[in-house]
């Protein structure tokens, strides 16, 4: 079957967050096994895997990700390379449904070339500082809030900008912090830069260290920095190596995310489920 390397929040190769999606032609998933060894050895932060669903549903593709550790529930940027794929082939056009472990997921494809994912917004609830976290990040905390069951991430807000882009976390301490992985941010130094907010993702619960861009942590930042800059709509830059730029808009309960891809590879997996 055809597989793909998607690098997505990102409108050129070799940057934003790589993710590897298969298309698959039955009417339902193989063997969890398989699926993780397929994600093992692709080896990026997510996988992809989707089929597609009988017409008049609910849904139009089933859609599960895999880390190279485990499954999780919620994956914006290998959702964002889904959709890509699934429009660049011509499979679909104009929106797109899926259906997946957090629920009703939609990727709506426009003319710019831009792709906004429709995604459950976080619940955010203010938590005391963890002990040992500011210490596990080499950094002040300024504030921490818990982002919910189907993220399950602790964002913890930093100084300022410089702070985040500096960080050199102690990532095996970073483990008993979350349930999946801790997001520091701050406000952007210079908002005409083109974002408004800075951040940077660690997940070494589902064997990631770094994420580059982190679709699914941008539904808690979306109404987190839309509650201090008092703005709907928002740019996100995450400051990793590869960086890449995450649009916001907040609409209560669900957060829009928009962002590019590029396919960089296109494959043949050859060992079938």
């Amino acid at each position: 079957m055809r597989i793909r390397i998607v690098d997505a929040f990102t409108d050129r190769p070799f940057a934003g967050n790589p993710a590897g999606v298969l298309l698959l032609d039955s009417d339902h998933f193989p063997a969890d096994s398989w699926l993780q060894q397929v994600a093992t050895e692709v080896n990026l932060s997510e996988t992809a895997f989707a089929h597609r669903l009988p017409s008049g549903g609910e849904a139009d593709w089933a859609l599960r990700w895999f880390t190279p550790a485990t499954e999780v529930d919620m994956c914006g940027h290998a959702t964002l390379a889904t959709a890509h794929v699934l429009h660049t082939t011509g499979t679909a056009s104009g929106t797109v449904r899926f259906t997946a472990r957090c629920g009703i997921l939609s990727a709506t494809a426009h003319q710019d070339g831009t792709i906004t994912l429709d995604f459950p917004t976080a619940p955010l609830t203010p938590v005391e500082i963890p002990d040992g976290v500011a210490e596990a990040l080499g950094a002040k905390v300024i504030s921490a809030h818990d982002t919910g069951a189907d993220i399950g991430d602790l964002v913890v807000e930093l100084t300022d900008e410089r702070t985040v882009r500096g960080l050199t976390p102690d990532i095996p301490a970073l483990v008993a912090h979350s349930e999946r992985g801790i997001i520091a941010t701050a406000a952007a130094e210079d908002p005409a830069a083109g974002y408004d907010f800075v951040s940077r993702g660690f997940f070494p619960r589902v064997g990631i260290d770094e994420d580059p861009v982190t679709g699914s942590a941008h539904t808690a930042l979306a109404p987190f920095w839309s509650a201090r800059l008092r703005r709907g709509e928002l740019t996100g830059l995450q400051a990793s190596a590869r960086s890449g730029l995450v649009r916001t808009a907040l609409r209560g309960d669900r957060t829009l995310l928009t962002g590019r891809a590029v396919t960089v590879i296109d494959g043949e997996l050859l060992t079938a489920p």
